[in-house]
Formats: structure tokens, C-alpha cells, sequence
């Protein structure tokens, strides 16, 4: 299949563009998070269709990620349009503010950049590919292109890029001074682009030299991304954060979405007030066993003990909840994902158990037919119906229990009076390997989650996010 990356020759051809030379005390920083504007549609069904598909795609490529030695980093991305959440950050001198998504399941933060920005399909409704906000390095003092044999050139190529920077003599023809070009892949689109050092500006806070994606080519991309996953070059890691938290607003789907805020915490503070007496319920994260040189590694897995619905234990095989020897198997919480993802196996299991329980609703096959989801059931009698629905329960080690309100699993389908369990799976076969069970970030909605590095665990509890 033909790759769908520019060459090597026209990404260095656009260089010229812009003209840059080569290359104890804790602070909390707000910031405003929003879902982007969704646009309307005259057909919900295909919305939430388009929005189940594009998970899955998520899902595929988080479970099946590129390695950081090859020439295309492993860092799966989410469609601009539906189902994410924005920050706004400021990049250079003077700083330039562009909105980015926020992406637990990737690490690399990379903005559309230079005038030349080019996006194929990514005429969205409300959006015009031709008029996609840039990051213009020529206007910016402190921008300087990533040189090869900078450390953080290693960031996204891995230690293998050394061999590629050893000719770098005064007078070698194979020399290639910069780092190279860098080709992101996920499930329903692509971008590349070089590496540049640069100022980030946060609200009372500057990071100097911060690694970032210039992005120039890019397929179904018209916003960039920050990464927050435990790479290297993520954002949290750059900034050596010792934890970060959000609290999701619910998805509304419409034209006016509400902002909630994101904090990153950096440094120490002894008089904190602990979080625990707050209300958090906390999980340990949990290491990949595939071990150094693996994708994987840049996911936040917990170890899921176990789902119940309406109190019973549903049966999912021990294999598809923890990891095995091989790395694959487990749960990896993502923002970037909009519906939670569960493997065949899993997804059969915890359907069923639904369908078990609510035997005397009435199921409507129509919307099932038309919107892809399973089950879905009528409700017309009213929110005395909806209000005897089987509670949906993760249980993590530690003790922890995420109670799902009952919009986060089941929601309004359409003008028919019809609810349909907001969970996806790939309807064509299980997508092996990776992890079984990606957490999204609908799912994530009303809950405030700490990411606590510092400790290596996720702490969650129920709140109303404004």
C-alpha cells in the first residue's frame, strides 16, 4: 500500500520556509479545557456512527503503534472535528497561541505549521482547510531547527538515529544535519514535519528549548496535538510535571460547548492538602512488560480487576484483562479516544450481561441497524425507565471503583426515544494485540482525574465539571 507521507525531498525542499538556524517549590498552572464546537448534522445517527468508527480506528492504532526506532513515530491521533478536548498554548517569541488537542495515548506535541500548511480532507463542517490557524517559525526569535545530533532528536527516533549522525563531519555528502523528518500514523489520518526547539508560554510560566512538531503535511488534521503520554517528548515530561488533572465536561454536541480546566502541578509542596481526604479513589499505574523500545510504553495502563453490571461479575477472560507475558492484554486510559473501546471477547461479555438484565425492555433494532450500536432499547415510557438501568462498574486494584453515571454508557440515540450502550468494538474481528480495553474519554465525562506521576498511580472521583 502506498505510503501516505510526502518524500523525504519535498518535507527538506519546504525548509527554506523557515529560514532558522539549526539547532523546589510547587507551581500549579491553569489551564482551559473545552471540547471543539461540534458541528450540526442533519442525520445524528451518522454523528455518532462517525464518532464510534473513528474510536475504533483509535483503538487499532493504539493496540498495533509504529516503534520509536523506525522512520514513523508510534503516536495515534483523533480527528480534529468530534469527540475531543482543546487547550490553547502559545509557542515562540513573541508567543503565538494555536488550540491543540490533549492526548494521553500519544507524545509528541506538533502544531500546523508555516504558511504553506497543506491538510487534505479535512474540510469538516465549520472548518476551512484553506484558513487552519499556523505557527509561523519566522515570526518567533527563539525558534531554531532540531539538529541531529541533539539528545532529543533520540526522543522520537530512539538511539538508532545515532548511526545516522556519525557522518556528520565538515564535508560529508550523507551528512544530515537536522533531525529527521518526522511521519505520524493513527487510525484515520497522518501528519509530518521537522522538530524545532522553541519557547513554550504557559499562563506565569515559560519552558526555554522546548521540543515541538512542526507539522506541514498533514491527512484529516486540521488542529495539532499535546501529547500527554509518558514519552519523553510529552508535554508532562519536558516540563517535569509531578502530576496533571482534568475534569471533562460533559459531551453536549453542539455549538456551545462549556470549558473546564486543566492543572499541571510541577515541584513539592508539604502543606498540600492531600488528595486523598478529597474524595480520590487511586490505582497504580502499571509498567508494559514488553519492556524498553516499546510504543506501549507511552500509555497509562491500570490494572482493571474486574466489570460488574447491576452487581453481577461480568466473566471476561483473565487473559484480556491483564497483561501477559507477551505485553499484550490490560486497560490504558485515554483522552483522545471518544467511546471506550473493549475487545470482541470483552465486548460480548459485557453486552450480553445488559441484554441478560434488561430482557423485559423493549430493544430496538432499527436504531441498532442504523447507528452500529448494541444493545439499544426504548424508552419511552419515561425516566422511570431509564432510572432502573444496571449500574456499569470498573473495579481496579487498590480497591478503587469507578460507578459510571448512566449517560456515560447509555445515551439518547436520535428523535426515536431510544438509548444505546455507548461502548465499541471492531465489528469485523478483534483487533489482536496491544491493549483490550481502551478507557475514553466519554466514559471519563463528570469525573476529575489526577494522572499523579510523582506516585505512578490515577486517582478519579465523581464530580460535576464546570
Amino acid at each position: 500500500m502506498a505510503s501516505p507521507f510526502p518524500s523525504l525531498l519535498s518535507l527538506f525542499t519546504l525548509l527554506s520556509l523557515l529560514t532558522l538556524p539549526p539547532s523546589t517549590t510547587q507551581t500549579t498552572i491553569t489551564l482551559s479545557l473545552s471540547p471543539p464546537a461540534k458541528p450540526p448534522h442533519t442525520n445524528p445517527w451518522q454523528r455518532l456512527s462517525h464518532l464510534a468508527s473513528s474510536s475504533i480506528a483509535r483503538a487499532s492504532q493504539l493496540k498495533h503503534p509504529h516503534k520509536k526506532n523506525s522512520s514513523l513515530t508510534g503516536i495515534p491521533l483523533f480527528p480534529h472535528a468530534y469527540g475531543g478536548y482543546s487547550v490553547s498554548l502559545g509557542f515562540g517569541t513573541p508567543p503565538q497561541t494555536l488550540s491543540l488537542l490533549l492526548d494521553t495515548g500519544s507524545s509528541l506535541v506538533w502544531v500546523p505549521c508555516t504558511t504553506h500548511y497543506a491538510c487534505t480532507k479535512c474540510d469538516f463542517p465549520n472548518i476551512n482547510p484553506t484558513n487552519i490557524s499556523t505557527f509561523i517559525p519566522k515570526r518567533s526569535s527563539s525558534a531554531k531547527i532540531l539538529g541531529c545530533k541533539n539528545p532529543k532528536c533520540e526522543w522520537v527516533f530512539g538511539a538508532g538515529i545515532r548511526s545516522q549522525c556519525e557522518d556528520c563531519a565538515e564535508g560529508s555528502g550523507n551528512c544530515t544535519r537536522i533531525c529527521p523528518a518526522y511521519g505520524i500514523q493513527y487510525g484515520s489520518g497522518s501528519t509530518s514535519g521537522i522538530l524545532l526547539s522553541e519557547a513554550l508560554e504557559l499562563p506565569e510560566k515559560s519552558v526555554e528549548d522546548f521540543l515541538v512538531g512542526c507539522s506541514i503535511f498533514s491527512t484529516r488534521q486540521p488542529s495539532g496535538i499535546v501529547g500527554f503520554g509518558r514519552g519523553l517528548e510529552s508535554l508532562p515530561a519536558q516540563m517535569g510535571l509531578k502530576k496533571f488533572s482534568y475534569c471533562l465536561v460533559s459531551h453536549r454536541f453542539d455549538e456551545e460547548p462549556e470549558s473546564s480546566d486543566l492543572i499541571l502541578t510541577t515541584g513539592f509542596h508539604s502543606g498540600v492538602t492531600k488528595t486523598e481526604d478529597l474524595g480520590f479513589s487511586y490505582t497504580p499505574f502499571v509498567k508494559n512488560k514488553l519492556g524498553n523500545d516499546s510504543a506501549f510504553e507511552e500509555y497509562y495502563y491500570v490494572n482493571l480487576r474486574k466489570i460488574t453490571v447491576g452487581g453481577k461479575h461480568v466473566r471476561v477472560p483473565y487473559d484480556l484483562l491483564v497483561q501477559g507475558s507477551d505485553g499484550h492484554g490490560g486497560t490504558i486510559v485515554d483522552s483522545g479516544t471518544t467511546f471506550t473501546f473493549m475487545e470482541g471477547k470483552v465486548y460480548e461479555a459485557v453486552a450480553r450481561e445488559f441484554e441478560r438484565q434488561m430482557a423485559h425492555y423493549s430493544r430496538d433494532a432499527g436504531v441498532e441497524n442504523q447507528s452500529g450500536f448494541r444493545p439499544c432499547y426504548n424508552v419511552s415510557g419515561g425516566e422511570e425507565v431509564v432510572s432502573l438501568f444496571p449500574e456499569l462498574v470498573f473495579h481496579f486494584k487498590g480497591g478503587a471503583k469507578m460507578e459510571l453515571p448512566l449517560a456515560n454508557y447509555f445515551s439518547l440515540v436520535g428523535e426515536s426515544m431510544a438509548v444505546c450502550m455507548t461502548i465499541v468494538t471492531d465489528t469485523g474481528g478483534d483487533i489482536a494485540g496491544g491493549p483490550s480495553i481502551v478507557l475514553g474519554n466519554y466514559q471519563q465525562q463528570d469525573f476529575y482525574l489526577e494522572y499523579d506521576l510523582e506516585n505512578e498511580r490515577l486517582g478519579f472521583r465523581k464530580q460535576t465539571c464546570k
